[in-house]
């Protein structure tokens, strides 16, 4: 299984010092790649959401700053949410971001869940699975022809071109996000994989990760090559209990998430990356910087692939 890390976006460490630093340290410690998430807004009373969402870098230029000091590990966005920001626009820095990079970018996509979010943005969560379907078609057409056009209950392109095109064929990877069994399938329908959350319960991950396989393998498609990305939201140095009283896979000591890493490749994960940003000693903006820094140091550390 390949194992990523989740870039300091979030919180106390998402500085440039630290970003840059940490992009280049991953790349040494052989992880595969570096992950960033989108928040555009929390809402004013806040005791709802994590700390993690309070105070967040923008995904696409946080990957831009990354690919400026990386030259080999891969670049993942999981996600964007397709209702917030035009395909032309995504298309558009996706491209951008490919090219810069020298083709190292996987574009993650989602629906959305904020109502703030979506009010701000002037959408609705309203046909979130026919929006998202256009919006694939619309991404395909920009980066894989010369002349492009789509007309549909969304969007409209007229007849237009879009230059550079992406270094990778047919554009970068589009991996989906989602829950609902709709969400799932078209993961396996339409996408090159499916991304997991922050709350996804990695317990039953095998469960998600079937329909997903399923819809891919009566779409005609090879179940096996669809990836499967994990979020891994590490509770490093403690056990966590979930509601059931065992233990929350990826918490405890650097072996035991270790071990939680092997079992979930059982499960048909085939990427995960680990990320830091949902520690409250990280990812919170109200802990102290350096302490954060040098827990998040200390976990990329011993959880580095190149130290297996």
């Amino acid at each position: 299984m390949l194992i990523g890390f989740g870039a300091p976006v979030s919180g106390a460490w998402a500085t440039p010092h630290n970003l840059g630093a940490f992009a280049a340290r991953a790349e040494e410690l052989g992880y595969h790649s570096l992950w960033t998430f989108q928040r555009l807004l929390t809402p004013a009373d806040d005791s709802q959401v994590g700390p993690g969402y309070r105070s967040v870098l923008d995904p696409m230029v946080t990957l831009g700053f990354a690919a400026a000091v990386t030259s080999r590990i891969r670049l993942g966005v999981s996600i964007v949410n397709m209702p917030f920001v035009s395909p032309v626009l995504v298309a558009k820095q996706a491209a951008t971001l490919d090219v810069l990079s020298g083709g190292r970018l996987d574009l993650g996509l989602g629906s959305g869940w904020s109502p703030e979010e979506f009010t701000a943005s002037g959408t609705t969560p309203a046909r979130r699975g026919a929006r998202a379907e256009e919006y694939l078609a619309v991404l395909r057409t920009l980066w894989g022809d010369e002349v492009s056009g789509f007309e549909g209950d969304f969007y409209t392109i007229p007849p237009s071109r879009m230059a550079p095109k992406p270094v990778q064929a047919g554009g970068p990877p589009v991996l989906l996000g989602g829950v609902a069994h709709t969400a799932l399938q078209r993961a396996g329908r339409l996408a090159a994989g499916w991304l997991s959350r922050s709350a996804t319960d990695l317990s039953h991950i095998a469960e998600e990760i079937a329909v997903v396989r399923t819809a891919a393998e009566q779409a005609g498609r090879d179940p096996r090559a669809v990836r499967v990305v994990c979020r891994g939201v590490v509770r490093y140095g403690a056990e966590a209990a979930g509601e059931d009283g065992r233990r929350l896979p990826l918490s405890g000591s650097a072996a035991q998430i270790r071990e939680d890493t092997a079992w979930l490749g059982d499960q048909g994960v085939t990427e995960l990356f680990y990320d830091l940003n949902w520690d409250p000693e990280v990812g919170s903006p109200d802990v102290d910087p350096a302490a954060a820094t040098a827990r998040s140091t200390e976990i990329a550390e011993s959880l580095a692939p190149a130290a297996d």
